[in-house]
């Protein structure tokens, strides 16, 4: 078991990371509030992912908040030389489960400044917008990543659930490294805009990669493949993401170690074409 087996990708054309990455959100508290429960297992989740070849972790200021970010740092500084950390700005966190926008471009500049100092890093490999404000205007907003990308403080810039019309905005102030929409089996309302990041080389990252629900069930479609290959449906689920684009790059989280050994399992696993014709028909 190991993430190289899920193919590589080289975000912004430069920096190569294994497909099949983590999410960093799990490993905080309830309501993605405050410390884990149990902090050393957190600790053990992300020493082993880094074990287990994932050199793509995505994190957020806003998921704890700070606790995310700083867990990281505790367990993986200083880094390897081919781990990247992409995170993300944009969110106020007033309570468990509570998300409020803020794109105003003082306060994108302090989550920045913050993030470098949690991370311990000179410079963030890949600084994501966590929204577009509605409340400001997007051009103010992608205005000040840029000016952080040309200060140095950020390598690539990339964009977190988006539309194809706000992505065209943003690469009219920098090219665009990557886009976070929510997608699954489930949920494929980012086609669009998948579509244009695999036509541009573009990666795309899922998030709320695994939410099979129902499709997940006995008897169907995602059930039947799972059993033929050994797999759970959850693993089955990955497996289709990746092969479904090249520049797909899932990041299942966890605050488990046998549950990102698992997610882990599925960079091995290939679908046929009659696999993948009988889940996406359901």
């Amino acid at each position: 078991m190991h993430a190289s087996a899920s193919g590589s990708f080289a975000m912004g054309g430069e920096l190569t990371v294994n497909r099949l990455g983590f999410g960093a959100m799990r490993v905080t508290g309830k309501g993605i509030w405050g410390p884990p429960k149990d902090r050393v297992e957190s600790i053990r989740v992300l020493r082993r992912a880094v074990e287990l070849g994932v050199n793509l972790i995505d994190t957020a200021d806003s998921y704890g908040p700070d606790v995310s970010e700083e867990l990281i740092a505790e367990a993986l500084h200083p880094y390897p030389a081919d781990l990247v950390i992409a995170t993300k700005g944009g969110f106020q966190r007033p309570g468990p489960d509570r998300w409020e926008e803020d794109g105003r471009p003082e306060y994108l500049r302090e989550a920045c400044e913050g993030s470098l100092k949690r991370l311990r890093l000179d410079r963030i490999d890949l600084y994501q917008l966590h929204r577009i404000d509605p409340k400001v205007p997007a051009e103010d907003q992608l205005a000040t990543v840029r000016e952080l990308q040309d200060e140095g403080k950020i390598r690539h810039i990339g964009l977190s659930e988006v539309t194809v019309e706000q992505l065209r905005l943003a690469q009219r102030f920098f090219p665009v490294a990557s886009v976070q929409n929510l997608y699954n089996l489930r949920n494929r309302r980012s086609d669009g805009v998948l579509d244009v990041c695999e036509a541009e080389e573009i990666a795309f990252l899922p998030w709320s990669p695994l939410d099979v629900g129902k499709l997940a069930r006995p008897g169907t479609a995602l059930d039947r493949v799972a059993q033929a290959h050994g797999a759970t449906p959850a693993q089955v689920a990955l497996a289709w993401l990746l092969a479904r684009s090249s520049v797909m790059l899932p990041i299942p989280g966890t605050s488990r170690v046998s549950h990102l050994e698992e997610n882990l399992a599925a960079a091995q696993i290939r679908l046929s074409a009659d696999d993948i014709g009988s889940i996406e028909a359901t």
